[in-house]
């Protein structure tokens, strides 16, 4: 069965170490996902990222993000994950792999999922939720640029911790014939 992102109750953040001290937060604003399962068991995820939807909460650094010398959103205005397997682990638990592209790399991830049951909302449809965290190094990705830093280190840290919370809507079933 087929399903839809509900996009006012999905979030796609990640975060990475600024100049070695802190982290900096953020999030894509814009995404879909087509996620498909069977005998409620998830079987395969689609997630296509809008690059210039990213959101720090500081337009500078946004405009930054979004430039050559990071996502390249002009030129590579989509990122996308296809999922290649998922493994049940129980309990609602999965491992998901797959291809992650983006500036037109393409590279394997791995993340773990938790899925929710199934329930009825109450306007009759049937919604699911499912929370997930990973990580990448975004030099994988060509993302390079960076600031030596007088005392050593660097300004922007290579590790990218990502994580999503997403309801989802099953497709109504089409009518009979």
């Amino acid at each position: 069965m087929p399903w839809t992102i509900d996009p006012k109750h999905a979030h796609l953040d990640f975060a990475v170490k600024h100049l070695g001290i802190s982290t900096v937060r953020g999030r894509f604003t814009k995404f879909r996902a087509e996620i498909e399962e069977s005998n409620q068991t998830l079987r395969s995820l689609v997630v296509s990222v809008d690059a210039s939807s990213i959101d720090t909460s500081e337009p500078q650094r946004d405009q930054h993000l979004r430039s050559g010398d990071f996502l390249d959103a002009e030129h590579y205005p989509e990122i996308r994950f296809i999922s290649t397997g998922v493994t049940a682990r129980g309990q609602g638990q999965y491992r998901v792999q797959g291809e992650l592209t983006m500036r037109g790399q393409t590279h394997p991830v791995t993340f773990d999922v938790e899925v929710s049951e199934a329930m009825k909302d109450p306007w009759g449809g049937t919604r699911a939720a499912a929370t997930g965290k990973g990580k990448l190094h975004r030099k994988d990705w060509g993302l390079t640029w960076n600031q030596a830093l007088e005392f050593g280190g660097w300004a922007v840290g290579d590790e990218v911790q990502f994580s999503f919370d997403l309801e989802a809507v099953a497709a109504a079933p089409a009518a009979a014939r």
